[in-house]
């Protein structure tokens, strides 16, 4: 009898432990323009060298001064051999919940091998994603046609995904967005009653997702990433002024989540 309640003892101490284990790593998945926030103002060339842009740096600052162990990692994904390098909500939803399971699909992590591997994930789209077609009056979940009606299908999927791993923590940003040159008025439109959708209306309060309005950054209230904001008048990615700032806002909004002061 007493070696079953010293036996009982471990175990309950044990699964106490692990589920008061403070959240600690953090991976980012991306890929130009969310390179391009990662690095922030530091130079291509000492990034190179060192593999520290700003957000990492910032992390490293935060865990000296307040003795915290937080670990962000960074990957482009999906990759373009062997998926391709589409990372719009069709692709997540492809990967994480129509070939979900314990094996990756095309070399990918789903969502089961990632959250074993990681307490917080955080996930974008290009801005490619904000060139969105008119509705056809027939949303399909399969689809990777930019529409919102399968946007919003691939979304809901997602989340019901996301809530299956209540352990752990999900930033997904709003659409990254082109400049004006680079999309029609319609499909400016469209892309912000997208953002609008999620901001309003699919993030849930109190639940494991949080949601960081990346598009209110770059847009500043218009329907176009700011001329300013970006890396040429003919380029959607966000310049290295904007990146600098914004760098440190994101990891800011990612620390805080850990920190359960976001709901």
């Amino acid at each position: 009898m007493r070696i079953f309640l010293t036996i009982l003892f471990v175990i309950l101490l044990t699964g106490c432990s692990k589920n008061s284990e403070p959240m600690k790593k953090i991976v980012f998945l991306h890929h130009s323009t969310g390179y391009s926030i990662w690095a922030g103002n530091t130079n291509r060339y000492i990034y190179k060298i060192t593999g520290q842009g700003d957000v990492l740096k910032y992390f490293k600052k935060h865990n000296s001064k307040n003795r915290t162990g937080y670990e962000i990692s960074d990957r482009f994904f999906p990759q373009k051999e062997p998926y391709g390098w589409n990372n719009y909500p069709f692709d997540y939803y492809n990967i994480w919940v129509k070939n979900a399971g314990v094996r990756p699909y095309l070399e990918e992590p789903t969502l089961e091998i990632l959250t074993a591997d990681f307490d917080v994930i955080i996930f974008k789209h290009c801005f490619p994603v904000s060139n969105i077609e008119e509705d056809s009056g027939f949303p399909d979940i399969e689809s990777p046609a930019k529409r919102i009606e399968n946007y919003r299908m691939q979304y809901d999927a997602l989340k019901a995904k996301m809530h299956q791993f209540p352990e752990n923590k999900f930033i997904v940003w709003t659409p990254a967005v082109n400049i004006q040159n680079r999309m029609s008025g319609d499909e400016a439109i469209r892309t912000r009653k997208f953002r609008d959708w999620v901001v309003n209306e699919w993030d849930e309060k109190g639940d494991n997702i949080f949601v960081w309005d990346f598009y209110e950054l770059e847009t500043e209230g218009g329907l176009y990433l700011a001329e300013k904001n970006a890396y040429s008048p003919d380029n959607s990615h966000p310049g290295k002024e904007f990146s600098a700032m914004v760098a440190p806002l994101f990891s800011k909004f990612v620390i805080d989540v850990i920190e359960s002061k976001i709901e």
